[in-house]
C-alpha cells in the first residue's frame, strides 16, 4: 500500500493520508505542491472542506527564513501556551506564515492559490539545491496560503500530517513541499470518519494510507541508510 501511495504522490496524484486514531484522527488530501492545478484546489475545497495548507521541509523552511507563527506571535502574548493543543501537547503547531504570490489578485481564487502553491514548491527546491532564494520577493504576507513548517527531525519529533506528508515526499524522491487539506463531514460538522474517507478513496480511485504505515516505512527508510536528507 505505501509503495503505491508513494508512486501516486510521485506522479502528481492525490493520496488520502490518515494520521492516528489517538491524535487528530483526520484524513487529509495530500499532493505534491509542484503538481497542484486550479482543479486540485477546487477538489480540496469542495470535497475536503478543511484548511488548504502547504507543508515545507524544515531545512528549506530554515533557509527561507520561515518562522513558526507561535514564535512570531509570542512577542504580543497571543501565542499558544503549553497544553493549548489537545492533540499535540509536547510540541507547538506547525503553522508559519500565510502568503500570496505577488502576481495574484485576491489570492483566494483557485487559480491564485495554485499559482502560490507552485511557487512555494519552486522556492523550496531552490533553497534545498543551493539556488537563489527569492522568497520575500515572490510572496507577500498576510495571504491565503498557510505555510506549515515541519518539525526538525520530522517523525522522530512530531507525528502530524505535516511531518507525515514531508516524510512521504522524501521517500518518494520529490521536492518536499506537499499541499494538504483536511476532509470534513458535511452532516456532523466534524472530521470525516476514517471509514468514510476510505469509501471516498475507493470511489475516486485514490490511494489511502495511514500514519502507522508511513511511520513503519520511514523507520525502514532511515535505518537502511537511504535517507540522505531532502532532495
Amino acid at each position: 500500500m505505501i509503495t503505491n501511495a508513494l508512486a501516486a504522490l510521485r506522479d502528481g496524484k492525490f493520496i488520502l493520508l490518515f494520521d492516528f486514531e489517538d491524535r487528530e484522527g483526520e484524513t487529509d488530501f495530500a499532493i505534491r505542491s509542484d503538481a497542484v492545478t486550479p482543479r486540485h484546489i477546487l477538489q480540496m475545497r469542495k470535497d475536503g472542506g478543511g484548511l488548504i495548507c502547504t507543508a515545507v521541509h524544515p531545512v528549506a523552511a530554515q533557509r527561507l527564513g520561515l518562522p513558526f507563527a507561535s514564535d512570531a506571535l509570542r512577542a504580543i502574548a497571543v501565542a499558544e501556551r503549553e497544553g493549548d493543543i489537545p492533540y499535540d501537547r509536547k510540541n507547538h503547531s506547525s503553522f508559519s506564515l500565510w502568503v500570496n504570490h505577488r502576481d495574484t489578485f485576491t489570492g483566494i481564487t483557485d487559480r491564485d492559490r495554485a499559482l502560490t502553491v507552485n511557487a512555494i514548491a519552486e522556492q523550496v527546491k531552490c533553497a534545498l539545491n543551493g539556488g537563489g532564494v527569492r522568497f520575500h520577493e515572490v510572496f507577500r504576507t498576510p495571504g491565503h496560503m498557510a505555510l506549515l513548517r515541519a518539525a526538525d527531525g520530522l517523525l522522530k519529533v512530531r507525528k502530524g500530517q505535516t511531518e507525515l506528508s514531508i516524510a512521504m515526499a522524501e521517500m518518494a524522491g520529490i521536492t518536499p513541499a506537499v499541499t494538504i487539506c483536511e476532509m470534513l463531514d458535511d452532516e456532523s460538522g466534524y472530521a470525516l470518519s476514517k471509514a468514510d474517507a476510505q469509501i471516498y478513496a475507493r470511489k475516486h480511485g485514490l490511494m489511502f494510507v495511514g500514519g502507522a504505515e508511513v511511520l513503519e516505512a520511514w523507520d525502514a527508510f532511515v535505518s537502511e541508510g537511504t535517507h540522505n536528507g531532502p532532495v
